[in-house]
Protein backbone atom coordinates (compact mmCIF):
# COMPACT_ATOMS: atom_id res chain seq x y z
CA UNK A 1 0.00 0.00 0.00
CA UNK A 2 1.65 3.27 -1.41
CA UNK A 3 -1.62 5.53 -0.07
CA UNK A 4 -2.31 6.29 3.62
CA UNK A 5 -6.32 4.36 4.15
CA UNK A 6 -8.02 6.66 6.38
CA UNK A 7 -11.66 6.63 6.97
CA UNK A 8 -14.59 6.36 8.94
CA UNK A 9 -15.66 2.68 9.55
CA UNK A 10 -18.44 1.17 10.89
CA UNK A 11 -18.07 -2.18 12.76
CA UNK A 12 -20.38 -4.87 13.09
CA UNK A 13 -19.72 -6.97 16.15
CA UNK A 14 -22.79 -9.37 16.50
CA UNK A 15 -26.21 -7.63 16.56
CA UNK A 16 -24.07 -4.08 16.93
CA UNK A 17 -22.24 -1.94 14.53
CA UNK A 18 -19.63 0.08 16.24
CA UNK A 19 -18.84 3.59 14.78
CA UNK A 20 -14.55 3.74 14.83
CA UNK A 21 -12.13 5.86 12.73
CA UNK A 22 -8.89 3.72 11.06
CA UNK A 23 -5.80 5.26 10.04
CA UNK A 24 -3.24 3.57 8.17
CA UNK A 25 -0.11 4.85 6.95
CA UNK A 26 1.98 3.49 4.00
CA UNK A 27 3.96 0.86 5.18
CA UNK A 28 2.89 1.09 8.40
CA UNK A 29 4.84 -0.62 11.34
CA UNK A 30 1.22 -1.94 13.11
CA UNK A 31 -1.75 -0.81 13.95
CA UNK A 32 -2.31 0.09 17.73
CA UNK A 33 -6.20 -0.01 18.98
CA UNK A 34 -7.55 1.83 21.42
CA UNK A 35 -9.62 0.50 24.47
CA UNK A 36 -11.60 3.47 25.73
CA UNK A 37 -12.24 4.16 29.30
CA UNK A 38 -15.84 4.69 31.08
CA UNK A 39 -17.72 7.41 29.35
CA UNK A 40 -15.20 8.04 26.93
CA UNK A 41 -15.64 7.50 23.18
CA UNK A 42 -13.22 7.21 20.09
CA UNK A 43 -13.50 10.99 20.04
CA UNK A 44 -11.59 11.01 23.46
CA UNK A 45 -9.57 14.06 22.94
CA UNK A 46 -6.40 12.03 25.11
CA UNK A 47 -6.25 8.78 23.00
CA UNK A 48 -6.52 11.32 19.96
CA UNK A 49 -2.88 12.56 21.05
CA UNK A 50 -1.76 9.78 21.11
CA UNK A 51 -2.75 8.19 18.43
CA UNK A 52 -1.66 11.79 16.55
CA UNK A 53 1.91 10.65 17.99
CA UNK A 54 2.11 7.32 17.37
CA UNK A 55 0.91 7.66 13.35
CA UNK A 56 3.81 10.15 13.29
CA UNK A 57 6.15 7.32 14.15
CA UNK A 58 4.54 5.23 11.52
CA UNK A 59 1.79 3.11 13.18
CA UNK A 60 -1.66 2.67 11.76
CA UNK A 61 -4.61 3.50 14.64
CA UNK A 62 -7.83 2.23 15.33
CA UNK A 63 -10.33 4.43 17.42
CA UNK A 64 -13.58 2.67 18.09
CA UNK A 65 -16.55 3.29 20.03
CA UNK A 66 -17.19 -0.01 22.11
CA UNK A 67 -20.82 0.81 23.37
CA UNK A 68 -22.98 2.45 20.92
CA UNK A 69 -24.69 6.04 22.25
CA UNK A 70 -27.72 3.90 23.81
CA UNK A 71 -25.55 1.60 25.64
CA UNK A 72 -23.57 4.15 26.86
CA UNK A 73 -26.07 6.14 28.97
CA UNK A 74 -26.65 3.04 30.84
CA UNK A 75 -23.91 3.64 33.37
CA UNK A 76 -23.11 -0.30 34.46
CA UNK A 77 -22.36 -0.95 30.75
CA UNK A 78 -19.11 1.09 31.00
CA UNK A 79 -17.94 -1.12 33.51
CA UNK A 80 -19.35 -3.98 31.79
CA UNK A 81 -15.78 -5.58 31.28
CA UNK A 82 -17.00 -9.16 29.45
CA UNK A 83 -19.33 -6.37 26.48
CA UNK A 84 -16.49 -4.40 26.30
CA UNK A 85 -13.78 -7.55 26.05
CA UNK A 86 -16.53 -9.03 23.60
CA UNK A 87 -16.50 -5.67 21.50
CA UNK A 88 -12.64 -5.24 21.65
CA UNK A 89 -12.30 -8.70 20.27
CA UNK A 90 -14.63 -8.38 17.52
CA UNK A 91 -13.22 -5.17 16.21
CA UNK A 92 -9.86 -6.93 16.38
CA UNK A 93 -10.75 -10.25 14.04
CA UNK A 94 -12.32 -7.26 11.88
CA UNK A 95 -9.18 -5.37 11.38
CA UNK A 96 -7.89 -8.37 9.77
CA UNK A 97 -10.52 -8.29 7.52
CA UNK A 98 -8.89 -5.20 5.96
CA UNK A 99 -6.86 -5.62 3.13
CA UNK A 100 -4.79 -2.43 3.87
CA UNK A 101 -3.94 -4.29 7.53
CA UNK A 102 -2.56 -7.39 5.93
CA UNK A 103 0.42 -8.49 7.53
CA UNK A 104 0.06 -5.47 10.17
CA UNK A 105 1.00 -6.65 13.53
CA UNK A 106 -1.45 -5.87 16.21
CA UNK A 107 -1.57 -3.88 19.64
CA UNK A 108 -3.85 -2.27 22.11
CA UNK A 109 -3.89 0.78 24.47
CA UNK A 110 -6.35 0.97 26.81
CA UNK A 111 -6.93 3.57 28.79
CA UNK A 112 -8.90 3.72 32.38
CA UNK A 113 -11.69 0.72 32.41
CA UNK A 114 -10.48 0.39 28.66
CA UNK A 115 -7.24 -1.21 30.09
CA UNK A 116 -8.97 -4.10 31.88
CA UNK A 117 -11.13 -5.23 28.51
CA UNK A 118 -7.57 -4.89 26.27
CA UNK A 119 -6.21 -6.88 28.31
CA UNK A 120 -8.57 -9.44 29.23
CA UNK A 121 -9.20 -9.57 25.08
CA UNK A 122 -5.09 -10.00 24.53
CA UNK A 123 -5.52 -13.42 26.99
CA UNK A 124 -7.78 -14.77 24.45
CA UNK A 125 -6.41 -13.23 20.85
CA UNK A 126 -2.25 -14.72 19.93
CA UNK A 127 -2.11 -12.11 17.56
CA UNK A 128 -2.12 -9.37 20.12
CA UNK A 129 1.84 -8.94 20.16
CA UNK A 130 1.74 -6.02 23.33
CA UNK A 131 -0.34 -3.83 25.33
CA UNK A 132 0.27 -0.51 26.83
CA UNK A 133 -2.22 0.97 29.74
CA UNK A 134 -2.85 4.57 30.62
CA UNK A 135 -3.67 5.45 33.78
CA UNK A 136 -5.62 1.98 33.87
CA UNK A 137 -8.13 -0.70 35.59
CA UNK A 138 -5.97 -4.01 34.77
CA UNK A 139 -7.36 -4.93 38.92
CA UNK A 140 -10.78 -5.08 36.48
CA UNK A 141 -9.87 -7.81 33.99
CA UNK A 142 -10.56 -11.52 35.29
CA UNK A 143 -7.94 -12.99 37.29
CA UNK A 144 -7.45 -16.13 34.73
CA UNK A 145 -7.03 -13.50 32.24
CA UNK A 146 -4.19 -11.74 34.14
CA UNK A 147 -2.49 -14.83 34.10
CA UNK A 148 -2.93 -15.88 30.70
CA UNK A 149 -2.01 -12.87 28.76
CA UNK A 150 1.33 -13.14 26.69
CA UNK A 151 2.09 -10.25 25.01
CA UNK A 152 4.29 -8.03 26.97
CA UNK A 153 2.18 -5.17 28.74
CA UNK A 154 2.92 -1.88 29.91
CA UNK A 155 1.18 -0.22 32.66
CA UNK A 156 1.47 4.25 33.05
CA UNK A 157 0.16 5.49 35.84
CA UNK A 158 1.24 9.15 37.20
CA UNK A 159 2.66 9.27 40.89
CA UNK A 160 -0.38 11.60 42.16
CA UNK A 161 -2.84 8.92 41.30
CA UNK A 162 -1.97 6.69 43.98
CA UNK A 163 -5.26 4.22 44.56
CA UNK A 164 -5.03 3.46 40.82
CA UNK A 165 -0.99 3.13 41.29
CA UNK A 166 -1.85 0.44 44.04
CA UNK A 167 -4.23 -1.47 42.28
CA UNK A 168 -1.94 -1.82 39.01
CA UNK A 169 1.16 -3.21 41.13
CA UNK A 170 -1.23 -5.90 42.38
CA UNK A 171 -2.55 -6.89 39.04
CA UNK A 172 0.69 -7.24 37.48
CA UNK A 173 1.84 -9.51 40.56
CA UNK A 174 -0.89 -11.40 38.72
CA UNK A 175 0.52 -11.65 35.45
CA UNK A 176 2.74 -13.62 34.07
CA UNK A 177 4.17 -12.16 30.88
CA UNK A 178 7.32 -9.71 30.38
CA UNK A 179 5.94 -6.94 32.37
CA UNK A 180 6.64 -3.56 33.28
CA UNK A 181 5.63 -0.66 35.70
CA UNK A 182 6.34 3.24 34.96
CA UNK A 183 5.55 5.58 37.31
CA UNK A 184 5.21 9.67 35.69
CA UNK A 185 6.07 12.09 38.01
CA UNK A 186 3.62 14.82 38.99
CA UNK A 187 1.13 12.88 37.04
CA UNK A 188 -2.44 12.44 38.14
CA UNK A 189 -5.05 9.94 36.46
CA UNK A 190 -6.01 11.88 33.12
CA UNK A 191 -2.32 13.38 32.68
CA UNK A 192 -3.72 16.98 32.53
CA UNK A 193 -0.45 18.34 33.56
CA UNK A 194 1.72 20.28 30.70
CA UNK A 195 3.90 17.70 28.97
CA UNK A 196 2.54 14.35 30.92
CA UNK A 197 0.50 13.05 27.69
CA UNK A 198 3.61 13.54 25.72
CA UNK A 199 5.36 11.56 28.08
CA UNK A 200 2.71 8.60 28.04
CA UNK A 201 2.72 8.83 24.41
CA UNK A 202 6.57 8.34 24.18
CA UNK A 203 6.83 5.76 26.10
CA UNK A 204 3.81 3.77 24.33
CA UNK A 205 5.20 4.55 21.37
CA UNK A 206 8.83 3.20 22.41
CA UNK A 207 7.22 0.09 24.10
CA UNK A 208 5.32 -0.73 20.32
CA UNK A 209 8.42 -0.64 18.64
CA UNK A 210 10.26 -2.92 20.38
CA UNK A 211 7.55 -5.30 20.71
CA UNK A 212 5.51 -5.03 17.60
CA UNK A 213 8.23 -5.43 15.28
CA UNK A 214 7.22 -6.90 11.78
CA UNK A 215 7.41 -10.70 11.39
CA UNK A 216 9.92 -11.56 8.54
CA UNK A 217 9.06 -13.24 5.50
CA UNK A 218 10.23 -16.58 5.05
CA UNK A 219 11.11 -17.60 1.76
CA UNK A 220 9.16 -20.68 0.53
CA UNK A 221 11.17 -22.06 -1.87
Amino acid sequence: MDKIFHKEVSIQVGQTNLGGELYIPPGAKAIIVFSHGSGSSRFSTRNQQVAAYLRERNFGTLLLDLLTPEEDNLYQNRFNIELLTKRLKGATEWLERVPAAKNCRIGYFGASTGAASALQAAAGLEQVGAVVSRGGRPDLASLNALKAVKAPVLCIVGSLDTEVLELNKQALEEMRCHKELVVVEGATHLFEERGKLDEVAKLASAWFETYLKPVPIRNRY
